[in-house]
């Protein structure tokens, strides 16, 4: 039996990592991946492995990821075990980046990418609100052109301008719909 993948990806703001804890809690079979991250432990946000550079290139050069990438100046790791929970029937879902979105979808035969999207205002709302990144780090982040999404892939696009509630029964209607309808009664 085969599972799914869902990667998660939209700009920072949009509340990924708190739709993606909605979505665990509604559906209780998916689970969040874990990140390895070249952030400090303390700034919140999703719950990731926090290392140094050193350490990261330590853990790629081991083969601990099986997809890795560079953003905003951090490394991120995808631990190597999610090929294996997803061929054997887990659903799991992750924060990715749009750059790496082909690559997962050669490694993963079951990938589906849950695209977040939110107005421009309410997203520097959030950036501003997480605290961050200065007001010149969030102009930068605000001004910056989205990569264009895989045409090849399967994509659901979900608006998170309201609750995160309405987000994720949006977000289930379309990964899930006879659960759906269960969750939102």
């Amino acid at each position: 039996m085969s599972g799914r993948l869902i990667g998660v990806v939209g700009p920072s703001g949009v509340g990924k990592d708190s739709l993606m804890a909605a979505l665990a809690v509604a559906m209780p079979d998916v689970e969040i991946v874990r990140r390895t991250i070249t952030r400090a432990p303390q700034l919140g946000g999703e719950d990731y492995e926090a290392v140094g550079e050193t350490r990261f290139l330590e853990l790629k050069t081991a083969g601990a990821f099986c997809i890795d990438w560079q953003a905003h100046g951090l490394s991120y790791g995808i631990p190597a075990d999610v090929v294996n929970r997803v061929q054997t029937g887990e659903t799991l879902l992750v924060n990715l980046s749009r750059a790496v979105l082909s690559h997962v979808a050669e490694i993963f035969e079951a990938f589906v990418v849950l695209n977040v999207t939110a107005k421009p205002e309410i997203l520097a709302a959030r950036l501003a609100a997480r605290g961050r990144e200065s007001a010149q780090d969030i102009r930068r982040r605000m001004n910056r052109k989205a990569a264009a999404l895989p045409e090849n892939l399967t994509i659901i696009t979900v608006e998170n301008n309201g609750t995160i509630e309405e987000a994720a029964a949006a977000a289930m209607r379309q990964l899930q719909p006879e659960r759906a309808q269960r969750w939102m009664s």
